[in-house]
C-alpha cells in the first residue's frame, strides 16, 4: 500500500530492482479488475519491469472519497512513477484502462515511449457492443456472483475463450470491487473521448490490439482508433473475444514484445531518419 497524490493506493511492481535494456510497463486495468487478473502478463514480459495498481474501490485499494477523472488518475500514476525513481515507461492499457492508457501517453507525453492498446476505443465515441453482453457487462455481478459469471462468460467475452480453464483460472482471480469503487470508475470515463485530440497529441508509437469475435469493443472501435492514431498498427486475434489476452495468450505476448523490443524494421527506419 502507497501514499501517491494524497490517495491510498495497493501498488505491484516486478523486477523494478533487476537490470533491464527495456524500459518498465506501466499498465491500466479493465474497469473492476485487480492487479491478480493481469499478473500472468507481468510475469511472462520477464525481460522488463512492470507496474500496476489498483484503481481506488477496486481490488485492495481503499473507497475513494471523492469522485477522480482521467486527468487526476493520469496524475496520480505520474506521481506513483515519480515514487518509485522511474522517468519513462512504456505503457499499455487494456478494456476501460486503455482509455487511461491513451490519457496519460497525451498528459504524460514525455515520460511515455510506446504505447499498447487491448480491447479497448476511443471512448463514448465509439460502436457499441451487443446490448446483450452490454447489459451484463454493467451489472456488478459478473465479478461478485460466481454462477452468474460463468454463465454468461462466453456472452460478456466471446466464443473465442472456448471451453478452456481460462474460465474458472480468471475467476479465481478476481476480487469483487466496493459498489462506490465500481460506480466511480463508470463515472470517471463518462463523457470521455480521446478522438478529436489523438491525431494531433498521440504522437508515440502504438499497437492496437483487438479480438474479431469482441461483444463488448467490437472490432471497428480498433479500427476507428487505427485511422486517428498516425503512428499505429493494428493486430487483430482471430476468434479472439474480450479476453484475447488469456485466451491467446501466447500469440499476445509474442506482438507485445515484439513491438516494445522494436524490430529490424524500426531500427533501419531510425538509422534512416537520422541520417
Amino acid at each position: 500500500m502507497q501514499q501517491v497524490g494524497g490517495r491510498t493506493l495497493r501498488v505491484a511492481t516486478w523486477r523494478l530492482d533487476e537490470k533491464s535494456d527495456h524500459l518498465p510497463v506501466l499498465f491500466f486495468n479493465g474497469i473492476g479488475a485487480n492487479i491478480e487478473a493481469v499478473a500472468p502478463l507481468a510475469d511472462a514480459l520477464s525481460e522488463r519491469g512492470f507496474i500496476m495498481f489498483d484503481m481506488p474501490g477496486v481490488g485492495e485499494s481503499p473507497d475513494p472519497t471523492i469522485p477522480y477523472n482521467p486527468f487526476t488518475m493520469s496524475w496520480t500514476a505520474s506521481k506513483l512513477l515519480d515514487q518509485l525513481g522511474i522517468d519513462d515507461v512504456d505503457v499499455m492499457g487494456i478494456s476501460w484502462g486503455g482509455g487511461m492508457a491513451q490519457h496519460f501517453a497525451m498528459q504524460h507525453a514525455a515520460r511515455t515511449r510506446r504505447l499498447v492498446l487491448i480491447a479497448t476505443s476511443a471512448g463514448m465515441l465509439m460502436m457499441p457492443g451487443s446490448p446483450k453482453a452490454l447489459t451484463k457487462m454493467a451489472n456488478p455481478r459478473r465479478y461478485i456472483d460466481t454462477d452468474y459469471m460463468l454463465k454468461n462468460f462466453e456472452t460478456l467475452y466471446g466464443e473465442g475463450l472456448g471451453k478452456s480453464k481460462g474460465k474458472k483460472g480468471h475467476m479465481s482471480l478476481l476480487k469483487p470491487p466496493s459498489p462506490r469503487g465500481y460506480m466511480y470508475q463508470l463515472m470517471c470515463m463518462l463523457g470521455w473521448t480521446s478522438a478529436p485530440a489523438l491525431p494531433f497529441l498521440l504522437k508515440q508509437k502504438t499497437l492496437i490490439m483487438m479480438g474479431d469475435d469482441d461483444a463488448i469493443v467490437p472490432l471497428t472501435n480498433g479500427k476507428f482508433l487505427s485511422m486517428l492514431i498516425p503512428n499505429s498498427e493494428l493486430v487483430v486475434m482471430e476468434g479472439g473475444g474480450h479476453l484475447f489476452l488469456l485466451s491467446h495468450k501466447e500469440e499476445s505476448v509474442k506482438a507485445i514484445r515484439g513491438f516494445l523490443n522494436g524490430t529490424a524494421a524500426d531500427a533501419e527506419s531510425n538509422e534512416a531518419q537520422a541520417a
